[in-house]
């Protein structure tokens, strides 16, 4: 599933392709699921000029020179595609836009993304009701402190709360925690300010660093526990041969690193 690296780094190229172009064909596919206002879509992107791409945690929207805007979020197994003007739609297409040098399209294999119509994205009630952008707007030790001392619930549940950190999917969350050296079956109330501190920097800089390993098309850096976290197997090794544990922590398959993290 895409998280916030991926959007973010699909919101910058988006950008980079097509800011300041004029629209000239929008198609939709008839999917009442993922782009139920198929035809009100497609009328509001045709003729309009693209003059931004915005987003807060997973969703993202296309800024147009006329309201209403375009807002989707990718689900589990949403993309997007740029290619030339005259490319085929590719499979599993859902809505195709052409613009003055190239085409954007939006493709959903299992049909569980969304695309909609926005006039505000502040409010919307999908993106409204979303916490804090963790990569705009990283909390403080402070910040971070009373979100959690409000929280009797494992670190691993809060950090996937979309409510109040907007962006944070599962191999993001067990990263963030593995860096703060934290288990993700501990409390968030029973945290002490170093560790909190901790946790902050953490949240920070590791969403920092996906985030620009996303931008240049690769994955997070050796060493990350990323590279070990999936697979069959019910237990994988660090390349430093550490133990990497799979549990469900908070209702989401959760890999950890018990020698590491306390």
């Amino acid at each position: 599933m895409p998280e916030l690296p991926e959007v973010e780094a699909a919101r910058r190229r988006i950008l980079h392709r097509f800011q300041g172009q004029l629209t000239l064909e929008a198609r939709v596919a008839e999917d009442s699921i993922v782009i139920p206002e198929g035809s009100r879509v497609a009328a509001a992107l045709s003729g309009v000029r693209l003059i931004g791409v915005g987003r807060r945690g997973k969703f993202f929207w296309l800024e147009l020179d006329r309201k209403p805007w375009v807002a989707a979020h990718f689900g589990m197994s949403g993309w997007y595609e740029l290619s030339e003007r005259d490319a085929p739609e590719p499979k599993y297409w859902k809505l195709s836009v052409v613009f003055e040098q190239g085409r954007l399209t939006l493709t959903d294999r299992r049909r569980l993304g969304r695309i909609w119509l926005i006039d505000d994205p502040m409010e919307d009630g999908r993106i409204a009701r979303l916490g804090r952008d963790v990569f705009d707007h990283p909390p403080t030790p402070d910040e971070l402190a009373r979100i959690l001392g409000r929280r009797k619930a494992p670190l691993k549940a809060i950090l996937l709360d979309q409510g109040a950190f907007a962006g944070i999917g599962n191999y993001l969350a067990d990263e963030i925690l593995y860096r703060a050296k934290l288990n993700p079956s501990r409390l968030g109330q029973d945290l002490p300010p170093p560790e909190i501190a901790q946790l902050a920097r953490s949240l920070r800089e590791v969403t920092a660093e996906a985030v620009e390993a996303a931008a240049r098309g690769e994955d997070p850096p050796e060493g990350w526990l990323f590279h070990v976290r999936w697979g069959r197997a019910n237990r994988a090794r660090m390349l430093d041969g550490r133990e990497v544990v799979r549990d469900t922590i908070g209702g989401r398959t959760t890999a950890w690193v018990p020698e590491v993290q306390k």
